[in-house]
């Protein structure tokens, strides 16, 4: 029968079609859950590249103070060398003790340990221009090594922030292919399921083709069988009919009927009383 024969080729198409959409629509739960760890591990790179920044800002913030500090050192280092003395810190200091020594071991007026105090004093004071200098130099010196170290550390969260930007937006190109892909996988789910739809809907029809044929079949089947039966039965009164006039013919001639003619006739009459 082809439209039996048709239904089951659109019950197989159907069949393929929504195994075909399960598959894509599976596939775009996965795709979706491949964009989510992404997102994931985007959002997470966007929280280390705040904390970097947080944490270059604040040595940025050091590394100017630093040189903040360097710019007021050298003005006064300079101020300071231009009030140097000539004398070499360690013959100030040895004269210094030189004079120490004789106020405490010399017997000495009034007058004269006045006059060897204020030199004292003095010399004090031309050490006291070295060494805040030194101090000072040495102070430059760790500032500018500190400087160096902060330059480098900031150079290397840059360089950290960079990578992890790059990489950001790697991750993010690969979300957007992921989010097309999605889109066309989806996007053929849908026309397959609509397929499937039209699929059933024809199968449908089909099935309400058939079962009207088949309702035809059976009505033109009975009429067929009425039929049939109608000429069965006027077969069978002809034949009657025939035999019975057969039997009287031989009731005429006086001849001996058969059980079987002698009943027809029998049931003739007493079918003609009623």
């Amino acid at each position: 029968m082809i439209l039996q024969e048709k239904k089951n080729e659109t019950i197989l198409e159907a069949e393929k079609l929504a195994k075909k959409r399960d598959e894509l629509n599976e596939k775009v739960k996965e795709l979706y859950t491949s964009f989510l760890e992404l997102k994931s591990i985007k959002d997470r790179i966007k929280s280390e590249v705040r904390e970097l920044k947080q944490q270059r800002s604040q040595i940025k913030a050091e590394l100017i103070r630093k040189l903040e500090e360097l710019k007021h050192l050298r003005p006064e280092i300079e101020d300071l060398c231009s009030r140097r003395p000539a004398t070499a810190p360690y013959r100030l200091k040895k004269e210094i003790e030189k004079i120490e020594w004789k106020i405490q071991t010399t017997p000495l007026d009034l007058h004269q340990e006045k006059r060897l105090v204020e030199r004292a004093g003095k010399l004090e004071l031309q050490l006291s221009i070295h060494r805040k200098i030194s101090v000072l130099r040495q102070k430059t010196l760790e500032l500018k090594a500190e400087v160096k170290a902060l330059s480098a550390r900031v150079k290397s969260l840059q360089k950290q922030i960079t990578e992890k930007v790059k990489e950001s937006q790697n991750i993010r190109e690969k979300m957007m292919l992921i989010l097309e892909e999605s889109k066309q996988v989806k996007a053929e789910a849908d026309s397959a399921h609509e397929l499937y739809m039209k699929a059933k809907a024809d199968l449908k029809n089909l099935q309400l083709e058939i079962s009207r044929i088949i309702e035809d079949m059976k009505r033109v089947k009975a009429e067929i069988t009425a039929e049939e039966k109608i000429t069965r039965k006027k077969a069978e009164e002809e034949l009657l009919k025939s035999v019975e006039k057969q039997a009287l013919e031989k009731l005429k001639r006086g001849e001996k009927l058969t059980w079987e003619e002698f009943k027809l006739i029998a049931d003739r009459e007493l079918t003609q009383q009623d």
